[in-house]
């Protein structure tokens, strides 16, 4: 994690593309395996310099807090690869498609649900979960429990983009079976638009940092056609399976060993690694904490 990888000359993999808005894409081979390299947005969604590597710093850190709570999701590194005498930092993430195995996107999956309220890409919640106990890919069971756990760890990052092409199955061709895929594009968590004007506001102003703890980001999941809002959602505990997976996720919370990973990221600086502890600090402790003992006082 703390070395600096040069990806420059690393051999690019022809016949391998990947889709998704937020900045380039392309597959090399690194190490003898195989990584698709994201590359930060650039020209117009380039608002400072900093948010420029903003997304891929995101990727990394978002992904190995996942991991640090007990979640199978994509292995990251950081490193940097140079274009026309620039060099940016870049996201390197290990292809778990590279065995052979394909992967349906939840929005694939939803259009195979033909009773379903709306199109692969509606995001309301109750059309999410009809979907979850419809689809014939997975056990039922095992996929709501990932879905909340996924939703109650977005809500410490603050993820606000975690819609129906970011999540999914791997499908063996070979064995005919399939499995919950690693979580993975974790780049909208940890606000990744934040330049370090507004990383030192939010270090400074508690009422900045509050703005972005209960009114912003919302989850892309919807209920009545209107973003949820963590916070809300999270402390009313009106879902069963929601509360069961705040309960996993708050007990696996450990904030030390986070702030231990997050002080060994490259590339960023003191300043950002103090905005990323003080930001998590605050979702969990004024979203996830308080939720957490909502639920547990009804036990």
């Amino acid at each position: 994690m703390t070395g600096h990888v040069d990806f420059t000359n690393c051999s690019q993999i022809q016949g391998r593309a990947y889709n998704g808005a937020n900045g380039k894409k392309i597959s090399v081979e690194y190490d003898g395996k195989q990584y698709m390299l994201k590359f930060p947005p650039s020209g117009a969604q380039k608002p400072t310099e900093l948010s420029y590597v903003n997304s891929c710093i995101s990727e990394h850190i978002a992904s190995g807090i996942f991991n640090i709570l007990g979640m199978t999701v994509h292995d990251t590194m950081l490193g940097t690869f140079s274009v026309e005498n620039k060099t940016k930092v870049v996201c390197a993430c290990l292809d778990f498609t590279a065995g052979g195995k394909i992967l349906y996107d939840f929005c694939s999956i939803k259009n195979t649900v033909l009773d379903s309220d709306s199109g692969g890409t509606g995001t309301e919640l109750h059309d999410i979960l009809d979907t979850i106990e419809k689809q014939k890919f997975v056990s039922p069971d095992l996929l709501t429990r990932h879905f909340w756990d996924v939703f109650v760890i977005d809500a410490m990052l603050g993820n606000f983009d975690r819609h129906n092409g970011n999540w999914g199955f791997l499908y063996d061709p070979i064995s005919g079976t399939s499995e919950i895929a690693p979580v993975f594009d974790c780049g909208s968590c940890l606000l990744p638009q934040a330049d370090e004007k507004v990383m030192q506001e939010m270090l400074t102003d508690e009422d900045a940092l509050n703005a972005r703890v209960f009114r912003f980001p919302t989850s892309a999941v919807k209920q009545d056609d209107k973003k949820i809002s963590y916070h809300d959602f999270l402390i009313k505990a009106e879902n069963a399976d929601c509360c069961e997976a705040l309960k996993r996720i708050y007990d696996r919370t450990d904030m030390e060993r986070i702030r231990a990973f997050i002080n060994e990221v490259p590339y960023i600086s003191d300043m950002q690694k103090q905005f990323y502890d003080r930001y998590i600090t605050a979702r969990l402790d004024l979203i996830i904490r308080p939720a957490y003992e909502t639920v547990m006082s009804s036990v």
